[in-house]
């Protein structure tokens, strides 16, 4: 059972990467998937449940391989190593355009970014906060801010960098963002310290 879905939702990602929401249809991700349209229905009831399945096995997927490890020790070790393993992950070109997909969808179907940032983005922040909170190294007035933007900044500079072309005007080497985001949080004082 686990590994039909499995092959549903691998034909599915092809099916809507290459052909958009509209212009999939059941019958082409059955063919593509290898198994009858009755499957397809029994597991996914429909091809917008297909489609909500489809986000949130991506995002948990992709959560899995950043987040997997706990993030400990000091601050510039542990967000060097973050920053470089969401930047190695997001820039993979089939995420890239799968992120293009949702962002396309979403004026029709507003619940699927919701859906990616609960089990993406939220987890994330979660994470992070908890990590940058409770790191004696760091003196932060807003953990959930400095969370917030060091993961927006990263998922920015990836797709603008990538997706939009922004390298051909606007190039920044990733170890400078890298860096540079570093250095502001851990040089971050405290304003009761001030």
């Amino acid at each position: 059972m686990e590994e039909k879905a499995e092959k549903i939702l691998q034909g599915a990602l092809s099916q809507f990467l290459s052909y958009g929401y509209a212009g999939t249809t059941m019958d082409k991700i059955a063919k593509s998937s290898g198994v009858s349209k009755q499957t397809l229905y029994s597991h996914f009831g429909d091809k917008e449940g297909l489609f909500y399945a489809l986000v949130s096995d991506m995002a948990s997927r992709k959560f899995k391989l950043v987040w997997e490890k706990p993030l400990e020790g000091k601050p510039q070790l542990v967000l060097k190593n973050l920053a470089e393993t969401i930047i190695k992950e997001v820039s993979d070109p089939l995420y890239l355009n799968f992120i293009h997909l949702i962002v396309t969808e979403v004026k029709n179907y507003p619940e699927v970014a919701q859906l990616c940032f609960k089990n993406l983005a939220k987890p994330a922040i979660n994470q992070l906060t908890n990590y940058l909170q409770n790191s004696p190294d760091l003196t932060l007035d807003d953990p959930e801010a400095i969370a917030h933007i060091f993961v927006n900044s990263i998922l920015h500079y990836v797709l603008t960098q990538e997706k939009l072309q922004a390298k051909k005007v606007i190039p920044l080497e990733q170890e400078r963002l890298i860096n540079n985001l570093i250095t502001l949080i851990v040089t971050a004082k405290s304003n009761e310290q001030s």
